[in-house]
């Protein structure tokens, strides 16, 4: 197995394993009903079109773009006039998908409410002409630079449109136009990971157009992203060793967890030349805990799987690692993602920025990975106040899990206080990256909806709760 790409999807998706990109949409006969698919997932109807935009916005009558839009019905027979409007994260993870692992924690606010889903350009089924094939057996570890430029090179000779055009402020305008031709007046905007940049980018355009926001693992305006994730991933890491320390069984069982781990990424990094390799890498190994954190589901798997390994059983490692990383550049453009983060992301680092990562477990890795691509990779449209922080007295719930190892409540507390005056903060008690799916929080989020008012709005139900208990053997937790 050669197929981990660290620097791939900076924010990355919710779900704790990768979907496949590129599901169809099967259309029924008439009227615009079809039926989403994707691989894996159960399907799901609703009424599509496809709503033709300019590839440049500042040339209406130019080339354009397909964008890939679904509405599901509400469940109501009198559906209220605001439907909910979903962004999914990535950068470049289809909207579609995202909803179709997920599509359990919408349902409360589908009671009263359709649902808008947009595949942004780029991703998902609104990629025509813009998509390039990944090898499987890239790894930064075995490939080296040359080879991840020709790949580069490669997908940009292949596009048939030009990667300048595909950022979020190209898309906020997509998303006002798909609002326009929809006929709706006023819609509510719920993003997760990058899609909260893309919600809050559309807030501070088009305000007149919002009623309400839910920002779920909330990433400030002016936050350059990048660097940052090495250490917010480490920041998580230790949180996890810290709660299995605090817990009696997991810290009985593991005591010396940490420096475990530390053991079993020298072991892998020292992997002699000639000598039988072990069935995953060290990279594949740090890129496995890095997405093994955004899940409490997963993070309880973490403690035993290391230990084995310490063992010398990497077998539940590796098995882990073709679970929830086989899929992972598939599931995410690579040629959206790296159109965001070279113009988004990149060129606002600063130069001292990578300061301190050779201390992280992830390194330097993601830095240089970005580098290489963005010296490659064009700049494209930005607005000038892009990475300014956004100002709005509408109605914003953020939400944020305590120990989300890419966006952690600190991001959301900054967003707050760069301006989102009316808004609430619900913090998931030892929960990850992505609160929607989360216990009681589709309740939340429904109440929200009914009655945006932030200071009335009731989320005790969350403290209830628990994460997931630390498995202390590979059968599960203790009785």
């Amino acid at each position: 197995m050669r197929k981990t790409l660290p620097f791939l999807g900076l924010w990355c998706v919710v779900a704790t394993t990768a979907v496949p990109g590129g599901g169809a949409a099967q259309s029924a006969q008439g009227e615009g009903r079809c039926r989403l698919v994707a691989e894996g997932l159960p399907a799901a109807y609703a009424r599509c079109e496809t709503v033709a935009v300019p590839l440049d916005p500042a040339e209406p009558d130019g080339p354009t773009v397909d964008l890939f839009v679904a509405r599901i019905a509400a469940l109501s027979a009198e559906p209220r006039p605001d439907p909910l409007v979903l962004i999914s994260g990535g950068p470049g993870q289809s909207t579609v998908d995202m909803y179709l692992q997920l599509r359990g924690a919408f349902e409360q606010a589908r009671r009263d409410r359709d649902l808008i889903l947009v595949d942004q350009r780029g991703t998902g089924r609104s990629a025509a002409g813009f998509d390039c094939s990944v090898p499987d057996d890239l790894s930064l570890d075995t490939t080296g630079a040359a080879v991840l430029e020709r790949i580069v090179d490669e997908c940009l000779a292949g596009l048939k449109s030009n990667p300048r055009f595909y950022t979020t402020s190209v898309a906020v305008q997509d998303l006002d136009r798909v609002r326009a031709a929809l006929g709706v007046e006023q819609w509510n905007l719920y993003g997760v990971s990058y899609g909260t940049r893309v919600a809050q980018h559309y807030l501070r355009r088009f305000p007149d157009r919002v009623r309400s926001v839910v920002l779920d693992g909330v990433v400030p305006a002016p936050l350059a992203l990048g660097p940052d994730v090495a250490r917010e991933a480490q920041r998580a890491l230790e949180q996890i060793f810290a709660r299995c320390a605090g817990d009696a069984g997991c810290g009985a069982r593991f005591a010396e967890l940490p420096q475990h781990f530390v053991d079993v990424l020298a072991r892998l990094d020292a992997t002699a030349a000639g000598a039988e390799p072990p069935p995953l890498t060290a990279l594949e190994l740090r890129t496995l805990v890095r997405f093994m954190s955004y899940s409490v589901a997963t993070v309880a798997l973490l403690p035993v799987l290391i230990e084995e390994a310490h063992g010398g059983n990497y077998s539940p490692l590796a098995g882990q690692a073709r679970t929830l990383l086989r899929d992972l550049p598939e599931s995410l453009s690579f040629a959206m993602s790296s159109s965001v983060m070279c113009t988004e992301d990149f060129p606002y680092a600063s130069a001292d920025s990578g300061e301190g990562l050779s201390d992280t477990y992830l390194g330097t890795t993601i830095v240089e990975g970005m580098g290489l691509i963005c010296e490659r990779w064009p700049v494209g449209a930005i607005d000038d106040d892009f990475k300014t922080p956004v100002v709005s007295d509408k109605p914003v719930l953020l939400l944020s899990g305590e120990f989300d190892p890419i966006t952690p409540p600190a991001y959301a507390e900054r967003a707050i206080a760069g301006g989102l005056g009316n808004s609430v903060h619900v913090v998931g008690r030892g929960q990850g990256h992505g609160l929607v799916p989360v216990g009681c929080v589709p309740r939340i989020l429904r109440a929200f909806l009914e009655t945006p008012q932030p200071g009335e709005l009731d989320a005790s139900c969350l403290d209830l709760e628990p994460p997931t208990p630390f498995f202390l053997t590979l059968l599960g937790p203790a009785p």
